[in-house]
This record gives structure tokens, sequence and C-alpha cells, in this order.
């Protein structure tokens, strides 16, 4: 194997066929989405360890762009190559790609914000992420050191709810791993988790992605197009913003709606019709490319939409995991990573608490409904379509009520 060769440990068509069944039934945002990932890609298939998880979560959350998108990447490039990451974002992608397509197309001025059964994908989410956190905390924080990190970055996160807030609770807990942590049992370099291309690779792509970021306007400059500005406003909005999901909502709508591109009508429709379908919310780049004012429009708009705020999630993935294996392969970085592992369970339970708890529980009932939806997952017996399906008829039940 040459030196920029990456490890084919899958074909790349088990990696789409996985990751599209994601697409299909991952509801809930981001943090949610890890919560699939989690119980698909490590609990079922073991395709890595809970720590190589953890780890490409760290990594992920200190590049800017769609963390989840991000994450789904770099396990389908472990997997197979960077096909494998390609189709892993293809499959996670295609299905709510699509259907915000569909909506712009046929629909304008609908608002799906306030839908019973919108309400209680919420709830189903809380599940998951409850889920998930429970399980990651008992295998990354095991002892008291690692339990106080976690506890602290919970902390802190919900008295600093700022996504660029993460990258210093993530700092510091590598800053205190690394003091305090060194020769604890826990995660370890000897899974991998990046690939084999050379670093010579991952500079060539964190180098493009920066004079993408560069050319883009200037070549505007050079030759006015409309495709180009469109191509620039998405491409920009994918490689600037830190945490994804709803945080990247701001960029967008300066790029569209302040440029007279989409109404501020049709744009908080399809932000209301986007909380509805399952995959990730920067798929909503796909309802304002299709639902463009000016040319390119329809789905060739949504295509080069799509494919300009997804573009620096590979670039920065693929140029960034080569450092990231040599990285954690040390001992004194290993003992960081341990911090950084705490930092993200204390994250993700922030999370858990505010947004998603805030936004889905407003009266006992809720609650009762999202605590029946962990006990569900809990037993390992009930697939997480089934209590994702049962808690949005709940959701429509109680709107109806």
């Amino acid at each position: 194997m040459t030196g920029d060769a990456l490890p084919a440990r899958g074909p790349a068509l088990q990696v789409l066929a996985v990751a599209f069944k994601l697409g299909l039934t991952s509801f809930g945002g981001p943090i949610a989405h890890l919560g699939y990932f989690r119980r698909e890609y490590v609990e079922r298939r073991r395709w890595l360890t809970e720590d190589a998880f953890a780890d490409l979560i760290a990594l992920c959350q200190l590049l800017p762009g769609p963390t989840s998108s991000e994450v789904g990447i770099a396990i389908g490039t472990r997997r197979a190559g960077y096909l494998g990451g390609l189709a892993a974002w293809l499959g996670f992608t295609l299905p709510s790609a699509v259907a915000m397509t569909g909506f712009a197309l046929l629909t304008a001025g609908v608002d799906l914000s306030a839908a019973g059964w919108v309400e209680g994908l919420k709830l189903g989410a809380v599940a998951v992420v409850a889920g998930a956190v429970w399980s990651m905390a008992r295998s990354l924080t095991p002892d008291l050191p690692r339990a106080a990190i976690g506890v602290v970055a919970t902390i802190a996160m919900l008295l600093v709810p700022a996504s660029a807030f993460q990258i210093g609770v993530i700092l510091a807990g590598g800053a205190l791993g690394w003091l305090f942590l060194r020769g604890r049992s826990g995660a370890t370099p000897g899974d991998r988790v990046g690939t084999s291309a050379s670093r010579r690779v991952g500079l060539a792509l964190l180098a493009a992605f920066l004079a993408i970021l560069v050319a883009l306007p200037l070549a505007q400059l050079v030759y006015p197009s409309q495709t180009l500005a469109v191509a620039d406003a998405f491409y920009r909005s994918g490689g600037l913003v830190f945490g994804g999901g709803h945080v990247v909502l701001p960029l967008l709508h300066s790029a569209v709606v302040d440029r007279g591109w989409v109404g501020d009508d049709r744009f908080l429709a399809g932000y209301g019709a986007a909380q509805a379908v399952p995959g990730p919310l920067f798929t909503f780049a796909a309802y304002l490319g299709a639902a463009l004012g000016p040319a390119p429009n329809g789905v060739p708009g949504a295509s080069l939409a799509v494919g300009a705020i997804f573009l620096p999630a590979f670039l920065l993935v693929w140029g960034a995991l080569p450092f990231w294996e040599t990285l954690r392969r040390s001992t004194s970085f290993a003992a960081a990573l341990r911090g950084t592992n705490a930092a993200v369970v204390g994250i993700l339970g922030a999370a858990l608490i505010t947004p998603i708890g805030t936004s889905a529980l407003h009266s006992p009932v809720e609650a009762a409904v999202a605590l029946g939806a962990i006990a569900a997952l809990a037993t390992r017996r009930v697939p997480p379509i089934v209590v994702v399906v049962l808690a949005a008829l709940c959701g429509q039940l109680l709107a109806l009520s």
C-alpha cells in the first residue's frame, strides 16, 4: 500500500446502504445524529470503538462545518477510503436533500414548526441523545477526574451556550487531560481513527479549502456570475460556521434573504420544514437553492447549493485526518485526548439539557413520553426508528387533545 493510499476495510456500497438508512431515520438535529451514528456504527456494526468514535467527534467539533456530517464522512473514509467518505455523506444527505428540494418546488409559505408530530420527533430526539450521553459517559468518564471534566464542561456550556465556545471547552478538557490523566486507562492510540494518506495530501486539501474560500469572491470581480455568487455564498456559509446545525441559519439568511434571492417568509417556511425531515440540517441549502429567485434555481440550484455548502467539510476532514492519527499516537496527546473525550461528553450533556430538552419538554405529559422513549431504547429490543415514529404519533395526539 502506498503512502497516499487509504485503508479499504469494507465496500463503499455497504457504507452507502448503512448511511442511507441513517439518512432516512435520523431525526432531531446534529447532536441526535451522533446518537444514531453511535448506535449504528459503534454498537450494532462495530466499525469503530467507543473511544475512536469520541475521537472523531472531538476532531470534527474542532473543525468548522456540519459536525454530524463530518463525523459520518470520517467514519466512511475510515471504513472504505475516500469513496467510502463520499458514500457516507451521499447516503446520509440524499433523503433530506431530495425532500427539501421537493418542498421548495411544490409548496410555498408552509410553516411546520408548530405541527404536533414535529414536536413528537423532538421527544424522540431527547431519548436518543439521552441514551448516547449515558453510554458514552460510562465509557469515557469512568473515574472521578474525567467525570469532573465532563461535569465542568456541561456547566460551562450551559453558562455560555455559544457554539464557538465549544472549541474552548474542548481545548480546556485536553489541557486538563494532558496535566492530570497521563498513565490512566481509557482512549488509546491503538485503534486507528485516521487514514494512511500522507501529510502532503492533507496539506494539499487544507490549502485547497483556503484557496477556494479566497478564489470565489475574487473570481466574481473578474467574471461577474450569479452561479459564482451562489457557490461563494453557500461555500462560505459551510466553511466559516462552527457547530453546524442551526448555527448556520444566520449566515444563510444573510446570504440569500439580505440579497433578495429568497423572501423572508419563504426562508422561514423552509426552516420550519427542515425540522420535520431526517438527516443534516445543512440540506436546508437544497431548499434555498431550489427557491432562489434568479437562476440557477430549481434542481440545478439545489444541487449547486448542497455541493457548495458541504464541500468545505470534505476538504477539512480529509485534510485533518492524516495529522489526527499521528497526534493521537503520542502518549502525551493520548492523555490530552482522554480529557477531550470527557469534555465531549459534557458538551453532549449540555446539549441534551438545552436546546434539545428545553425545546421539546413543555409539560409533564411530554416528559412522560420522553421517559417512555428512553426506557424503550434502554431495552435494546426496540429499534430507534420505531421509537421515533411512536414519539411522533404521541406528539400529534397531544396536539389534537
